[in-house]
């Protein structure tokens, strides 16, 4: 026998059936996957929209304290105007998820501070009304409040309080997050 003869490798690769029992196995991880990690994204836009709307809230209080006026956080229409109590925004939602802003108020005139956009996916319930702090000390007019936010179409991953968030508004104006429904024993 030649030596220098070229053997044919004994290891030709994967086959074709190895290779579908992979994607096969692949397309069940995927399907058994994407409801969780739907539910995870929608919780991190409920937890997000919280935090958002707890940090402006405290940030018209603070501009309530350092500007010596009224400040306002209302809900707003696309052209960043404040709607009245019970006004349906622009997709025919009457809760907060239309977007809010701060509005600095002097003499009557209202100035934009900052604006938050809408977000359509998360259900923002409370008050209907505008909240407006009072200088010197940034007390809320009117009394406790709160809102309620979930996601606006809860699948049955999502039912049950655990995909709630909670801001409470002392009449003070301190502003506290909590995980669970507003009415929820914790």
């Amino acid at each position: 026998m030649n030596q220098y003869a070229v053997r044919r490798p004994t290891c030709a690769g994967v086959t074709l059936v190895e290779t579908l029992a992979v994607i096969a196995l692949l397309a069940v991880v995927a399907t058994l996957t994407v409801p969780s990690f739907l539910a995870w994204h929608v919780r991190d836009q409920v937890d997000a929209r919280a935090k958002a709307l707890a940090s402006t809230l405290a940030y018209a209080r603070s501009e309530a304290l350092r500007r010596g006026m009224r400040v306002t956080v209302c809900r707003i229409d696309a052209a960043r105007r404040c709607l009245a109590a019970g006004q349906p925004c622009a997709n025919g939602v009457v809760d907060w998820s239309c977007g809010w802003a701060v509005m600095a108020e002097r003499s009557g005139t209202f100035s934009l501070l900052r604006a938050h956009p809408p977000l359509s996916a998360v259900s923002i319930g409370g008050t209907q009304t505008n909240l407006t702090f009072t200088p010197p000390a940034g007390q809320l007019i009117g009394t406790f409040r709160s809102f309620d936010i979930a996601p606006r179409t809860p699948t049955s991953a999502m039912q049950g309080n655990a995909w709630h968030r909670c801001i409470h508004i002392a009449a003070g104006g301190r502003v506290r997050v909590v995980e669970n429904a507003c009415g929820a024993v914790s």
